[in-house]
Order: C-alpha cells, then structure tokens, then sequence
C-alpha cells in the first residue's frame, strides 16, 4: 500500500513540476545604460515576447496579455515564432497578438517556424490587419523632441537571404551613430550584429536551452546543439548588447525544465 501511495504522489509531483515548468510566466528586467541612447528616450520601455509556438497561459491568453500589461510598456517585440510549423493554428496564434495590440504598438520578426508553414504572406497579411508593424528587413525611426533611433528588423535566413545581406538592406539610410534597437529572431549569429554596429538585440530561438541545469544553463538549442553559448538573459561584445529570451512556449521538445516561460522588460537609460 505504502508503495502504491509513494507511487501516485511520484506521478501528482511530477504533474504539478511540468505544469509549473510551462505554464508559471515569470517577467525578467534588464536596463540598457549607454551615452549613445538619446536623453529624450531615457527610460523608454520594452517589452520582448518571443517563441510563443501556439502556448496557451488562460482562456484567449488573457494570463499572457494581462502579464504583458502590467509591465506598462513603450513599445512590444514580438520576436519571432508565434506559430509551431508543427500544429499551424494562425487563428489560435493570433489571439495573443490581438490583446497585445490594444496595449500599444507591437514590432515583429519572422522565426523560422513562420517561413517553415510556406505560409508567410498569409501571416504577414493577419499579423498586419490586427495593426502590427511587420519588420521585414527594414527599419523604422521614432522622434522625440527632436532626438532619434530606429527599430530595425530582419527576416529569417530560412528566406533565401543571408543576415548580414538582410542588416545591410534593413540599415541601408540609417545614420551610423544613429542608436539602433535590433529584432532578430536568431542570437547565434551574435558576431554578425556586432560587426554591423547594433547597439541593443532582441532575440529568442533557443528557448532558453530547453532544459536547464542549474550552474551550467541551457541543455540545447536549435542552430547551437549541445551545451549552447546564447540561451537566456543579456549578453555583451564590444559596444553591442543582445537580450535572448527564454520564449514561452515550446515546439517539437514538449516540456521546458527548470525553464520557465519569459517575458522580458528592457528599459532605456542615459548614461
């Protein structure tokens, strides 16, 4: 009896963990401090939302978008991977975006999941008519009192183009001293944004390594394998940062461990 009982709260334990694992949404908050940041910007928010691959957090996503709202933020990125190529359900995908619109202006990236559904005019079309700002490897400037800087945003390679063709096409009439906040859904190729001059990346793709080892990190990642570099949290290389989110959702590995979903919240400051 005592084994039979030892053994079903083996199985509710393991439940509550994987449950808890991919459901309990945490917020992490980073500050980017650097003189190139305009005065007029200082403590702009960002909100990151990354790697969604049709999660659910509540009925609609009311648990995400209510998440989101709390932080109060400027802008929203949505970098990359809101659909799993997998189980391609636009119409479910769809019902995060359109919470987060109405908290305000959403930017967004292509993932590979996206370009992999051969689907992606028909998501450019839905994402655009709910009132996001597609980035395909263009920028967009914002002007406050007379200071400026630009949100840029890349496609994925999986389009047929290179990263650093698609910087060059997306940076092409950008000052160079311009501050430049840069979407990409992929941080491996972290050395490319630095060689371009970003100052600040947002980027997801490696769910966070998928399973976690407490003191190591991330197990795996697409595009890295074993025991990757670029997982989670900010990373530094010459005067470029880059924010790699931990995603929320997951794709053809179902469950995260020690891994929980992630919003991330970056404010702006002057130095």
């Amino acid at each position: 009896m005592k084994k039979l009982l030892y053994g079903v709260f083996f199985v509710v334990f393991i439940v509550i963990f994987l449950y808890v694992n991919n459901h309990w949404l945490v917020v992490s908050k980073h500050v980017f401090e650097s003189e190139k940041v305009p005065a007029s910007f200082d403590g702009l928010r960002i909100v990151q939302v990354s790697d969604l691959h049709d999660a659910l957090f509540g009925n609609n996503q009311k648990k995400l978008i209510a998440k989101v709202k709390e932080t109060n933020p400027d802008y929203i990125f949505i970098t990359g991977d809101v659909i799993d190529s997998n189980r391609y359900d636009l119409k479910q995908s769809l019902q995060a975006v359109k919470g987060l619109v109405e908290i305000t202006d959403v930017y967004y990236v292509l993932g590979n999941h996206e370009v992999a559904t051969n689907k992606v005019s028909e998501i450019y079309e839905a994402l655009s008519s709910l009132g996001v700002h597609i980035m395909a490897n263009e920028s967009t400037v914002l002007e406050r009192d007379g200071e400026r800087l630009a949100i840029v945003g890349i496609e994925d390679p999986l389009m047929g183009r290179s990263t650093e063709e698609m910087l060059e096409l997306a940076t092409a009439y950008l000052p160079d001293d311009m501050f430049k906040m840069l979407l990409a859904h992929r941080p491996e190729v972290f050395n490319t944004y630095v060689n371009d001059g970003i100052d600040l990346v947002f980027s997801g793709h490696a769910h966070g390594g998928q399973v976690r080892i407490p003191g190591l990190g991330g197990l795996v990642a697409p595009g890295q394998g074993l025991f990757p570099k670029y997982t989670a949290g900010v990373y530094d290389e010459g005067t470029t940062k880059m924010v790699v989110s931990r995603g929320l959702g997951n794709s053809s590995v179902p469950y995260r461990i020690f891994n929980l979903p992630e919003i991330i919240v970056m404010d702006l400051k002057k130095k």
